[in-house]
Order: C-alpha cells, then sequence, then structure tokens
C-alpha cells in the first residue's frame, strides 16, 4: 500500500536517488518545476544523487548538463551503471585485467577508473566482456567482437539490459536490444551463457548508489516502474514514483507487487510536500475526499478534491482486489473522472 508522511519527503530521508530522464528532464530540457524543486530540497539539507542506467556518458558530462540545465551537480553527484558494473568486473578480476568494451565513453573510463583496460577485440586477449550503451554510432562490429569472445567461453557483463531508451524523436533501441543481439548470436552454444548484469533494477546498481553517496536513509525517486521502482524494492528501500515520465496512471493501477512505489506525486515537487495517508474503511479506501472501491471487476470511485489524492485511494483499492496476483482490473472510467 501506499505510505503516508506528515513530514515532507526530503525532511524525512537523508539522500534522493534520482532517475534523470523522466524525473529530471525529458529530450535534454528540464521537466517542470523540476529544478526549484530539487534546489529546494537540496537547501533543506537533503543529498541528491543522479542514478542513471544510461552507460554512455561519463559522469562529468552528465553533471556538466544538469549544471546547464539549473541544477548545481558536480561528478561525484552522478551514479551510472557503468560505474556500477566497473566495479563489479573489478571485484571478480585481477587489476589491469584486460576487458573487451562494447561501449561509449562512460563505459570506457569507468573501467578505467577501475585499474581495468579496456581493448576492443576479441583477439586482444581479454578475460571478460563488457556491453554497455553505445548509442547510435556503435558500429555493428563490435557487437560481432562480444558475440565472438562470449562464444570463445568468456565472462560476460552488461550495465543494463533497458531495451529501449528515449530520445527527442522518439523511442530507440537501448542496451538491452544490443545484449539480445549477442544473446542470439551465442544460442548455438550448450548452455548458453547469459550476462551479469549490474543496472537498475538489479542490486549492484543500488549498492553502487549507497557506497558513492554514503545514504543512510535513502529515497529512490524515478518515473519507470520495471527499474526505479523495481529497484527500490531490491534493494529494500522506499520510493518515489513520479508520473513526470513513462508511467501513467493506468499503469500505476495495475502494478504488480514488486512495481508499487511506496509513494507517488505528480512531479518533484512531490518532494517537498508530506504524503496524505490512504485508509480503508467499509465502504473502500480514502485519501482526501475520494473513496474508491472495486466493484464488478472495475474501478469505482466517489467524491471531489485533489486528482491525485483519487490516484492514491484508486491504488488501494486496486491493489488490494488484486493482491500478490497482479490482476488487471478495468480502472478507466474512474481515471477519467479524475483526469488523468
Amino acid at each position: 500500500m501506499l505510505r503516508a508522511s506528515r513530514q515532507a519527503l526530503s525532511e524525512a530521508y537523508d539522500t534522493a536517488l534520482l532517475d534523470l530522464d523522466g524525473v529530471v528532464y525529458a529530450g535534454g530540457v528540464a521537466v517542470p518545476h523540476a529544478v526549484s524543486s530539487l534546489g529546494a530540497a537540496r537547501d533543506g539539507g537533503m543529498r541528491l544523487a543522479y542514478v542513471t542506467n544510461n552507460a554512455a556518458r561519463t559522469a562529468q558530462t552528465v553533471a556538466a548538463h544538469l549544471t546547464r540545465l539549473g541544477v548545481s551537480a558536480g561528478p561525484e553527484d552522478v551514479v551510472t551503471s557503468a560505474q556500477a558494473v566497473a566495479r563489479l568486473v573489478a571485484e571478480r578480476l585481477p587489476d589491469g585485467a584486460r576487458v573487451l568494451c562494447v561501449g561509449a565513453e562512460g563505459l570506457r573510463v569507468a573501467l578505467a577508473e577501475r585499474g581495468l583496460t579496456p581493448v576492443e577485440s576479441a583477439d586482444d586477449d581479454p578475460v571478460a566482456v563488457v556491453q554497455g550503451y553505445g548509442g547510435p554510432e556503435l558500429p555493428w562490429g563490435r557487437l560481432a567482437e562480444a558475440a565472438i569472445a562470449v562464444g570463445r567461453g568468456l565472462p560476460w557483463f552488461a550495465s543494463n539490459t533497458d531495451l529501449t531508451i528515449p530520445t527527442p524523436r522518439g523511442i530507440a533501441p537501448g542496451n538491452g536490444a544490443a545484449v539480445e543481439v549477442v544473446r542470439s548470436a551465442t544460442r548455438w552454444m550448450r548452455d548458453a551463457p547469459e550476462p551479469v548484469v549490474a543496472g537498475k533494477p538489479q542490486p549492484p546498481m543500488h549498492r553502487e548508489s549507497i557506497l558513492r553517496t554514503g545514504a543512510v536513509r535513502p529515497l529512490v525517486v524515478g518515473d519507470r516502474l520495471d527499474t526505479d521502482i523495481e529497484g527500490a524494492h531490491a534493494g529494500g528501500v522506499d520510493s518515489l514514483l513520479v508520473l513526470s515520465g513513462v508511467t501513467d496512471a493506468a499503469q500505476l493501477l495495475a502494478a504488480v507487487p514488486r512495481h508499487r512505489p511506496t509513494y507517488v506525486a505528480a512531479d518533484l515537487r512531490g518532494l517537498l510536500a508530506p504524503q496524505p495517508p490512504v485508509t480503508e474503511e467499509a465502504a473502500g479506501f480514502r485519501c482526501g475526499r475520494w473513496m474508491a472501491a472495486v466493484r464488478d471487476g472495475a474501478c469505482a470511485l466517489d467524491g471531489e478534491g485533489e486528482p491525485l489524492d483519487g490516484l492514491r485511494a484508486l491504488c488501494g483499492a486496486a491493489w488490494a482486489a488484486a493482491g500478490e496476483s497482479g490482476r488487471t482490473l478495468d480502472g478507466g472510467k474512474a481515471l477519467a473522472q479524475l483526469g488523468l
């Protein structure tokens, strides 16, 4: 169930582990209210860390982008899946080990920072393969090198397996799509290998975030159920879903248990506000002046007031009815009442 917080979330948690695309910016432009909300949270004493599955850019490049948008950030405030996978590889290989790097600058820099030696060919005597998002310029030949090396039995690592990545022009293939290419090319092998994955929602990414920030009571903030929120569940920490990115209200109502956030808000202004309680009553679930229930397999809503309170009440009713099964209920009419 969604939880309440009498304090503003920026006061209840010491560190926000923030996703970037759809949370802080979209298509390179700051999400409305993001810059001012982050500034207020930081001024109030909350540590801000920017945690991204995109392994293509270095922490320095990400921090510079945030600074241009008006968000005060340094490289030490950025955690990437490239850094997470580099630590994972370095813990398993000797210092200076040669690794086939299939990705962009962010991955090469992260590997070098961990004392590893990136190489570009399966014939350069690598002892492992590491894949990260290489952007639209990644040559097909680099995937061929990865497939050849994995086919030779080398350990295989991936920064993340997001199948898609948002761009200003639409949805494009992500690192997960490139991983699928290598997987397809090595299916001929007996006991075909699978990569060890570091990025969200896997635990290595959460561990990297905690190690780099020193967070004691972190709050994961994201817009994706299957990476941000599931990653918070895997790490055993609380989460805030913002509806400024890819997840909409209908997807939230249909969320399976591991995709259900602790809190929900329209955007990053939710960091600066308390979270209202959702209470179970005889007639259903109440939040604010809204009452929600499930009748004949559909969500029903009565009342008036803040639309997000209505959504919170609907989450209570829908999730209670679905239980652990994640059974999808018809919430269209109720969400239409809220304009969501």
